[in-house]
């Protein structure tokens, strides 16, 4: 019924520890309005139409594992080494082996603030701009800590450079990156291989996959598109915390008693 010119998948980047956050759990299993903060992003993504939720996983995947079992739709594979997020992408790609492989949701398993009409609009722009890769962004107050989005004189995508490795200039830019993307699924496992860790983190970074793409002649899009509340890290108990209310606000769920 769905073959690879429609069809829209997810990779989900779920292996990190979270080592801020206290306690020995995988980060993405720390729980937001009840549920594991992972549990949300494959939410968004099925009602976004995705039909196979890929996580990377990697510390501790056991964990991660239980606390998605039953959860229609979701595969696991391992990123043994964590060497990037570029990496842990390649890692999902045997598990396209004899699979179709159509547009493709890459996102992170720590924003459980991600909203599937976002993730509608991301691939419906993505589809009618005929893109190879497609950025949701947002224009945040304090953009420190997140990837500026570097556009061309004409406001078109140029590049996406990452905090540590950012100019002055650059650094003062407000709109930014949270890794909210829709690729070519093909285009994207073949870019991955041309992506250098020749940066200040010496990692292989998924951030570099629009750009070269974009240097092939491939069409990039950006879409200012993600609401700036929707971008809170996750990183400590404090943001957890902060981020648990405002999920449990918009869906009309009980705070906890000892939170205001």
């Amino acid at each position: 019924m769905t073959d690879e010119n429609t069809r829209i998948d997810a990779i989900i980047m779920a292996a990190g520890k979270g080592t801020r956050m206290g306690g020995d759990l995988p980060k993405v299993i720390h729980e937001v309005a009840g549920k594991p903060m992972v549990y949300w992003v494959v939410k968004a993504c099925k009602e976004a139409g995705a039909q196979r939720c890929i996580l990377v996983i990697g510390y501790k995947g056991e964990l991660v594992r239980e606390a998605l079992a039953g959860e229609d739709g979701v595969e696991f594979v391992e990123q043994t080494e964590q060497l990037g997020t570029a990496h842990a992408v390649q890692m999902a790609e045997p598990a396209f082996d004899g699979q179709p492989i159509g547009d493709l949701f890459v996102l992170a398993g720590d924003g459980p603030l991600i909203r599937a009409q976002t993730l509608s609009r991301l691939v419906e722009v993505h589809r009618r701009t005929n893109a190879a890769a497609t950025l949701a962004t947002s224009v945040i107050e304090d953009p420190t800590g997140y990837g500026r989005i570097v556009r061309d004189a004409d406001g078109t995508f140029d590049a996406i450079v990452e905090q540590k490795d950012a100019t002055d200039a650059q650094l003062a830019i407000q709109e930014v990156n949270p890794s909210y993307y829709c690729f070519d699924g093909q285009k994207m496992f073949k870019t991955i291989d041309q992506i250098s860790a020749n940066n200040a983190q010496g990692e292989y970074y998924i951030t570099d996959a629009p750009g070269i793409l974009k240097g092939t002649g491939q069409t990039v899009t950006v879409v200012d598109a993600v609401p700036p509340e929707d971008v809170l890290s996750i990183n400590n108990p404090d943001q957890l915390a902060t981020v648990d209310l405002i999920l449990r606000e918009r869906l009309g769920m009980p705070t906890p008693g000892a939170q205001a």
